[in-house]
């Protein structure tokens, strides 16, 4: 049967605007509830937007840094509000950055994160609600989950304006959004939801019937002094509770499902018993047919963005792990990062209880490309993902893995992986890593940033050194800032555009790797001696074995 509702008091209808905040201009019928405001996202500031990246360069990117894993664990669970594609979307200068790190720094702040956690758990009832009326056949029962909806979404948007104050919110982004919320609780369009609601509400509270029962004959009339039982029956079975409830909320087709033949007799009869107040409720659902504010819905997307991130890497912060927001710059490219990390490996390992080891690294004056060389399976490769996860993470706003990382702001972060050959593609792998380095320096700018692992691996050494050569020598000529994972120590020390990383094995066993990649003098020979001399392969320990 409809349910009843109850007296629904909602929370205070505001406070007027700010000086600087919004401007009331009523508009009946208007779905944004009348009110044009300053305010358009929480992602996004007066700045110019961001461009989306190509399809086929984000796929790239995502696959070949991890930040596919990075993602999936910032969107896990929260699929409703489709955030995937806010990853794609690099910002264009130092203030849009600064935007969502004003942000994102106001969320961490446990006041203002449990007050939007509580905003985002309303408005998804709100759409519950919404989503289970719009399956009922019964008019009246749609008409009260519309009535419901409404009760749970002016009390959302009240308790988070309530929220917001000075003391806790020092953002440009959530004191917008603040100032905009108290405009709307102002406006003669959100008064008017609140107060019908409100009224219907409590009429509905006070409508008062009785299903009697005589023989075969069931009538339905208003009470006339009749003692309710209610109390009686819940006293006589409260013996048999199991306990009292401690879950979430039961979703609303488990509260109240469909009316069935019998319940909806009896709910026409009481409608005629009191036509006056579901009339009301029935004009009330076709006049609020839309009745949250665009900038409200938008609002409680983008900020999941900021929520989903924040909760992934919460339990690495716990652990220990170093993270930051990065100072960046459109003009300088000296950089810096201390104790940075894998996030994607680091997110993978922790499940497993297992740590990454963490890096430092700088570029300063004229340095420009980090050339790593070192032995296989050491943590080159890692240490390049790194690099370029720090570049995309910090041009999206987001805290990054490391402590006092200072980097140029990237406008594309561009991968050259190694590629599985197909037999399909005419072209040879040699041909293809060719192609795809001409692409990049096709496509980048001065603000690219680009990521290069085992490049020209395939072919001699020779040719592998050459090609290396003419590559880095290109990346320099367009300053750009680049990550060279290779195996030729001469491609470090092409002059002082170029610094030399080497990944590090343990000082008493080189045959154990460190994961350390430290800046020093590349000198592949000497790891190459240290594994000989380990398994008796030394040039010496030969002409022993073989000397008659």
């Amino acid at each position: 049967m409809l349910p009843g509702s109850g007296s629904r008091t909602p929370r205070p209808e505001s406070s007027a605007p700010t000086a600087d905040g919004a401007r009331v201009l009523p508009a009946p019928g208007d779905p944004a509830g009348g009110v044009r405001t300053e305010f358009a996202s929480i992602l996004f500031g007066a700045d110019e937007p961001p461009r989306a990246l190509p399809a086929e360069e984000l796929a790239a990117v995502f696959h070949d840094l991890h930040l596919d894993g990075i993602v999936a664990a910032a969107t896990e669970g929260r699929d409703q509000y489709d955030l995937v594609g806010f990853y794609g979307r690099l910002l264009p200068s130092v203030a849009a950055v600064r935007f969502r790190q004003e942000v994102l720094r106001d969320m961490e702040g446990a006041a203002v994160r449990a007050a939007i956690d509580a905003f985002a758990g309303a408005m998804r009832r709100v759409r519950a609600l919404e989503s289970q009326g719009a399956k009922l056949s019964h008019p009246l029962q749609r008409a009260w989950y519309r009535l419901e909806s409404t009760f749970e979404y002016t009390a959302a948007v009240g308790a988070l304006a309530e929220a917001l104050t000075d003391d806790r919110v020092a953002s440009g982004g959530l004191r917008g959004f603040r100032d905009f919320l108290r405009a709307y609780l102002g406006s003669t369009a959100f008064r008017d939801l609140a107060g019908v609601s409100r009224s219907i509400s409590e009429a509905l509270a006070r409508v008062r019937y009785g299903v009697f029962v005589r023989k075969l004959r069931v009538s339905v009339e208003p009470l006339q002094g009749e003692r309710d039982y209610s109390a009686a029956v819940a006293a006589t079975f409260e013996r048999f509770r199991q306990g009292a409830t401690t879950g979430p909320r039961a979703a609303p087709r488990d509260l109240y499902p469909e009316v069935n033949h019998v319940e909806e007799q009896i709910l026409d009869r009481v409608v005629l018993l009191f036509p006056d107040v579901f009339r009301r409720l029935v004009d009330f659902e076709r006049r609020y047919r839309t009745f949250v504010h665009p900038a409200v819905e938008r609002f409680d997307r983008e900020v999941q963005f900021y929520v989903g991130y924040l909760f992934a890497i919460a339990p690495l912060r716990e652990s220990g792990r170093a993270f930051c927001y990065p100072d960046v710059s459109e003009l300088s490219k000296s950089e810096r990062a201390n104790d940075t990390f894998d996030l994607a490996l680091a997110l993978q390992l922790r499940r497993g209880g297992a740590t990454v080891v963490p890096n430092d690294f700088a570029l300063e004056g004229p340095e420009r490309v980090l050339v790593v060389s070192g032995p296989n399976q050491g943590g080159k490769t890692t240490f390049a993902r790194t690099f370029g996860q720090l570049h995309f993470l910090a041009a999206l706003g987001l805290p990054v893995p490391g402590d006092g990382v200072r980097l140029a702001l990237a406008d594309h972060v561009f991968p050259h992986f190694e590629r599985e050959e197909h037999i399909e593609d005419l072209r040879g792998k040699l041909m293809d890593e060719l192609v795809r380095i001409r692409e990049i320096f096709e496509r980048a700018t001065a603000r690219s940033v680009v990521v290069l692992n085992e490049s020209f691996a395939t072919t001699t050494v020779d040719d592998a050194e050459r090609l290396g050569t003419r590559v880095l020598e290109e990346i320099l000529r367009r300053d750009l800032v680049a990550v060279y994972v290779t195996f030729l120590d001469e491609l470090s020390r092409l002059g002082p555009g170029t610094v030399s990383m080497v990944s590090t094995v343990a000082p008493d066993d080189a045959s154990r790797r460190t994961f350390r990649v430290v800046r020093q003098r590349a000198d592949g020979r000497a790891y190459a001696a240290a594994v000989a001399n380990r398994y008796g392969l030394s040039a010496e320990r030969v002409r022993e074995r073989i000397r008659p």
